[in-house]
């Protein structure tokens, strides 16, 4: 499972390294690490998302801490609000899940009932 998520999350950062690369044009860049190795660094991960007309969604990721946020940006005003903190730690050591709304507590409670059982 965490391979999979890895493999997500380098999958997105690729997608974010064709978006730079479309968008170079005539802008100049310090000279950067590779999208890869800032990943494997633990840097920040930066995902933009449309709304819409009214606006977009940035979500952060960082993968030393494993927390994401979720931001929205009004296109209009160009105010910045947070929508979301999660610290995925938990969510990361399910093997299976389908369905919504618990909460990272309630995750980690499941996954302590199970190893007590199981042991």
């Amino acid at each position: 499972m965490k391979g999979l998520v890895l493999g997500a999350l380098a999958g997105a950062g690729l997608v974010m390294a064709a978006i730079e690369a479309k968008d170079h044009g005539s802008k100049v860049f310090a000279q950067q690490l590779p999208l890869q190795s800032r990943i494997a660094a633990g840097e920040l991960i930066a995902l933009p998302g449309a709304i819409g007309q009214t606006g977009q969604l940035l979500t952060v990721i960082d993968p030393k801490q494993r927390v994401m946020s979720v931001y929205h940006i009004d296109s209009a005003t160009g105010k910045i609000g947070l929508r979301s903190v999660r610290n995925i730690h938990w969510d990361l050591q399910m093997t299976y899940f389908d369905n919504e709304g618990l909460l990272p507590q309630e995750i980690r409670a499941l996954l302590e009932q199970s190893n007590t059982r199981n042991q």
